[in-house]
């Protein structure tokens, strides 16, 4: 009788004999039961195959915890449907595929805290529950906070502006929430945002550090004992290399037209559009790399981003661009949103009235541009995405222990 055990560490292969298969736990002992088995590590006899090419003859062993004839498989099968396997997934992350997929990703947020530990980052713990906004009020949870009005938050970035002055270089890796109803393959209500803001850089500082990020904590972990975990998710995996392709928002318009890549209606896209996911993963796919996509125009980029002239018409304030950029990665799309900051206090008041928001619900933020401004800028990076490109997962809802997207928030 050959049992497989799982411990969290890895696979062993047990063989029991003889008196061993004949009692009554042995007879009706099913699938993920806890056992305890007490023997001696052998080699296998030649032409057998097991976990780590060796197995455990077995002495004696016990039963800790059964489990219901059949085991899982009553539960959970291959032929389960999507909602199935998402209701039974406390059972289904106990697979093999999704177990490795979260022993990376506890990999991966390891070596994304060590590289900005390495450069000299301070970590923050900003707070979740919020009464502003970053990213448009149309996809903010609303919670009643001891009788006032409150959020979940979008993002840690006001925040983090706020602790440049007072600890240099910042980052966190917190949770952000999202009512979007989006039901992409790489939309979460909920995921995890590692997010970076630095002084006294500009947008092309900002780029550097953004690519040294992204190649870095890919090297850490590509260097590091747990590499197997990639090779076995994705053979092919790559480490991106320097420097990474750079496109301004101009010419990917011009792309999308040059490529006949068009709207539903069979439109092509016109300077000032927002690039929606599926023409932008297009692109990336067909180009093949990542991309760094620069300069949005202001009108489609949040109200906190550093404007610019455009230079084919530099007078026009309606075509004014922004020092942003936008990281896209093959068989994903956006893993990475970036800006240079706005450091002028009046032109900061002049971005909240255009977006119809109230200056003094934001008054700490706005400080910072009376008390000693300067020059700064961040981003956002979403690890389920990274981890997406990383482990080449179809899915983002993979790539977390119990996602959350719309109609799901259970278990």
């Amino acid at each position: 009788m050959f049992v497989v055990l799982r411990d969290g560490t890895g696979f062993l292969q047990c063989v029991l004999t003889d008196q061993l298969c004949h009692t009554v736990e042995a007879v009706t002992l099913a699938t993920e039961s806890s056992v305890c088995l007490y023997g001696v590590i052998k080699a296998l006899p030649d032409g057998k195959t097991a976990p780590d090419g060796h197995e455990l003859v077995v002495d004696y062993w016990e039963l800790i915890g059964s489990s219901p004839a059949g085991g899982t498989d009553n539960v959970l099968n291959e032929e389960s449907g999507v909602d199935v396997m998402l209701d039974q997934r406390h059972i289904g992350i106990r697979g093999e595929t999704l177990s490795k997929i979260l022993k990376l990703r506890g990999v991966l947020t390891q070596a994304f805290r060590e590289h900005y530990i390495a450069r000299g980052y301070n970590e923050v713990t900003p707070p979740t529950m919020v009464q502003t906004q970053v990213e448009g009020g149309s996809t903010l949870f609303k919670l009643d906070y001891f009788g006032e009005e409150a959020y979940l938050t979008q993002s840690s970035q006001l925040y983090l502006e706020s602790a440049v002055p007072a600890l240099g270089d910042v980052f966190a890796i917190a949770q952000s929430y999202r009512a979007e109803q989006s039901r992409t393959r790489r939309h979460l209500a909920e995921y995890t945002h590692v997010e970076g803001e630095c002084g006294f850089i500009d947008f092309e500082e900002l780029l550097s550090r953004i690519e040294d990020l992204l190649v870095d904590v890919a090297q850490r972990v590509m260097d590091g004992p747990n590499a197997y975990l990639v090779h076995e998710l994705n053979p092919g995996f790559k480490i991106p290399k320097k420097p990474i392709k750079r496109m301004d928002y101009s010419d990917a318009i011009k792309y999308l037209k040059e490529h006949n890549i068009t709207k539903d209606d069979g439109t092509f896209y016109e300077f000032g559009e927002d690039i929606p996911e599926k023409p932008e993963r297009t692109m990336t796919d067909q180009i093949g790399e990542p991309i760094f996509l620069l300069r949005f125009p202001a009108g489609i980029k949040s109200f906190y981003m550093k404007r610019v002239p455009n230079p084919t018409d530099p007078q026009d304030k309606s075509k004014e661009l922004t020092e942003s950029v936008d990281v896209l990665m093959p068989n994903v799309g956006e893993i990475v949103g970036g800006s240079m900051r706005m450091t002028g206090y009046e032109e900061l008041l002049d971005a909240f009235k255009e977006n119809g928001l109230k200056p003094e619900h934001y008054y700490w933020y706005t400080d910072q541009r009376k008390f000693g401004t300067f020059p700064h800028g961040g981003y956002g990076l979403g690890l389920e995405r990274y981890l997406t490109w990383m482990a080449n997962r179809d899915h983002i809802r993979e790539c977390t222990i119990y996602p959350r997207f719309v109609d799901r928030c259970k278990p």
